[in-house]
């Protein structure tokens, strides 16, 4: 263990896994190194868990089951209220913790685990509005409708938001009775198992939810790909990936939430607030470095507008502050690690080759390592591979439209259905536009969607299920009808 701030962080690094409430090595006595992508510094070692510590966890997670969902809504709601607390109460150092292993701002960072926390708490209160219905079929039957946790719950999550993604799944399945296996990003497993441990003070039993990280996925998840008694999986990451899970997780017909890839257009039309676009611009696409799946990736601007939409945007990015997570003032970290860093480096090449026009940034930041100028791309088209595919870093790649029509269906000439944005001042061209767009939801003016009593998904190869709200815990329950004859 290298990583000290302060005592309460100490607390909070752990470098085992979580399985039925007990903290343990994998079999193999095998660790992998967690570093930060600001400077690269390993922070930890961390245990690298395989198929018999996947084995481990479904036992204990089948077994504690059994007593998890049959225990009152009210008790379930009051534990992930307190597991909400917990968060609440070490807020500070969650953030910390983030920013150290992920590169992100710490107030982003700090963002992200309010954010989280929220699921939290609005699950503790869904938990108890969990419902049936009843039938009366006449003086002598009646039926009933019950709706009743679908079981034991495979997660496997990302690293651009390492607490917010397990929250987002972890509560609404706890309070539909569920118990989970998490498997978090070998980029970021701190703060999951850093949750594990608030979990535990929370008063959350053994075996409800486990924490396994690992180095190399593959063994790990086939052995819950292939498990029965794993009933429904719930991924968020890749396309590809999230395909290749759908096929190994039909022999078992698991339930499956998707939540994959994005290409988000954001169209500025011609009666659009300019500031207003600039600064959703701004709030969009550099959070997190601009490694998020809802960030805007294509940025359609009317002709008679590019000109000073590109100015303004350009004023604004010169002001943002590349640095390390940690440091005030800090607006864009590093990219998670050099792998990223190369694909951005090559999806800006192929652009410039193809014909666009860098007109700002362009290239790593002379901080070195994995950190990235703030870079605007000009005349941008669909055959350059940044259009295609998710760009994962601080890069604006814009082109021009003329009409309406000619806006939409840029826009919709992708696979993906994650997220779009559109500035208009215009009441019916906003109803036209908003049902055209083919995404699974849509910013009008604004730049930031997301919200923890929302529905968040995509459509097409973004995947299909719904996190948040009222929708997300319908993900976790099946619903079983009963017949009685008096």
């Amino acid at each position: 263990m290298t990583y000290s701030q302060n005592r309460t962080d100490n607390m909070l690094v752990r470098n085992q896994a979580y399985i039925g409430g007990a903290w343990v090595d994998s079999t193999t006595a095998k660790s992998f190194a967690v570093t930060n992508p600001a400077s690269g510094a390993r922070i930890a070692m961390v245990t690298d868990c395989g198929a018999p510590e996947a084995r481990q966890a479904i036992e204990v997670a089948a077994s504690a089951l059994e007593d998890w969902k049959l225990r009152p809504a009210t008790e379930r709601a009051s534990i992930l209220r307190a597991w909400y607390d917990e968060v609440d109460k070490h807020h500070d150092s969650l953030a910390s913790l983030m920013t150290a292993e992920q590169g992100k701002p710490l107030g982003e960072a700090a963002s992200e685990v309010r954010y989280g926390a929220n699921y939290l708490a609005y699950y503790a209160a869904e938990a108890e509005r969990i419902a049936g219905d009843l039938l009366t079929n006449g003086p002598n039957s009646e039926s009933r409708i019950h709706q009743v946790p679908v079981g034991v719950v495979a997660i496997i999550t990302p690293w651009n938001f390492p607490l917010a993604m397990i929250a987002r799944k972890v509560a609404p399945a706890l309070a539909a009775g569920c118990t989970v296996i998490i498997k978090p990003a070998e980029d970021t497993p701190l703060t999951a198992l850093a949750l594990a441990v608030l979990a535990e003070q929370a008063g959350v039993p053994a075996g409800v939810v486990n924490v396994l990280p690992t180095s190399n996925p593959t063994p790990l998840a086939q052995v819950l790909l292939d498990s029965m008694v794993v009933r429904k999986l719930s991924f968020t990451g890749s396309t590809a990936v999230g395909k290749l899970l759908m096929r190994e997780s039909a022999e078992t017909l698991k339930r499956l939430s998707l939540e994959l890839g994005g290409n988000a257009p954001f169209i500025v039309f011609q009666n659009a607030d300019l500031d207003g676009a600039v600064a959703g611009a701004m709030q969009g696409k550099f959070r997190n470095a601009g490694q998020t799946c809802i960030c805007p990736n294509r940025f359609l601007v009317h002709e008679k507008f590019v000109d000073a939409f590109t100015e303004k945007l350009m004023d604004r990015m010169a002001a943002l502050i590349v640095g390390p997570g940690n440091k005030d003032g800090t607006d864009i970290g590093p990219l998670i690690n050099e792998a990223a860093a190369k694909k951005v480096d090559d999806l800006i090449a192929d652009a410039v080759t193809k014909g666009a026009q860098l007109v700002m940034g362009g290239k790593r930041s002379a901080l070195g390592g994995t950190y990235f100028e703030p870079t605007l791309l000009t005349g941008c088209k669909p055959s350059m591979d940044l259009w295609r595919q998710e760009i994962f870093g601080p890069v604006v790649a814009i082109t021009t439209f003329a009409s309406e029509r000619e806006a939409l269906e840029m826009a919709n000439d992708t696979d993906a259905g994650l997220a779009a944005y559109f500035y208009s001042n215009n009441v019916g061209q906003i109803r036209r536009v908003s049902a055209a767009l083919h995404s699974g939801m849509v910013g009008i003016n604004t730049g930031a969607i997301s919200d923890h009593r929302a529905p968040f998904g995509g459509v097409g190869a973004s995947g299909f299920g719904r996190e948040g709200g009222p929708y997300g815990i319908e993900e976790y329950l099946t619903t079983k009808y009963l017949r009685q004859q008096f």
